[in-house]
């Protein structure tokens, strides 16, 4: 017998954290990339609001090769590693319980905007602490532009969940 969801019909669409999640990676494989972090620096305009928005894009950052000898490609890159485990992470456990009265609706929205902003917040926040030059001042601010990352940059995501499974 194949799997059925509570309509006895079984769903072509994942569920929300799945779609979520999928986005994330998305978002932070382009944004992240090299290409795009380079393509944001030279060719927008910082004082603008798209060109600010564009380079606010790229602040999960990830290389390929770390610069530094002392620092491993994990090191430089785990600020970008943290914000999918985390996000996924967050949600898969945050929406769960109160999304799954209500199909459809815009708590997925709110659920994975949320998620969003948290686990950028909290990657900022432990890769500044497990980096080269740990301090606490440093890492709360740190945690400050992930959480504003995670704020204007989260809808994306929230839109992404909007269309998948409880």
């Amino acid at each position: 017998m194949p799997p059925t969801n509570r309509s006895g019909t079984v769903s072509r669409y994942g569920t929300a954290a799945g779609t979520g999640t999928l986005a994330v990676l998305v978002l932070v494989g382009v944004c992240g990339s090299p290409l795009y972090v380079g393509w944001a620096e030279g060719n927008t305009d910082p004082n603008g609001a798209g060109g600010w928005f564009m380079r606010l894009l790229a602040w999960p950052a990830w290389r390929l090769s770390s610069d530094d000898p002392g620092q491993g490609v994990l090191a430089t890159d785990l600020r970008a590693i943290l914000l999918v485990i985390l996000a996924a992470a967050l949600l898969y456990l945050l929406p769960a319980s109160q999304v799954a009265r209500v199909q459809g609706s815009f708590s997925q929205f709110f659920s994975g905007w949320g998620a969003y902003v948290l686990a950028a917040g909290l990657a900022a926040l432990v890769s500044t602490l497990l980096g080269p030059d740990p301090s606490l001042l440093a890492a709360l601010q740190s945690a400050g532009t992930g959480a504003t990352y995670g704020f204007l940059s989260g809808w994306i995501i929230g839109t992404a969940s909007l269309g998948g499974r409880a």
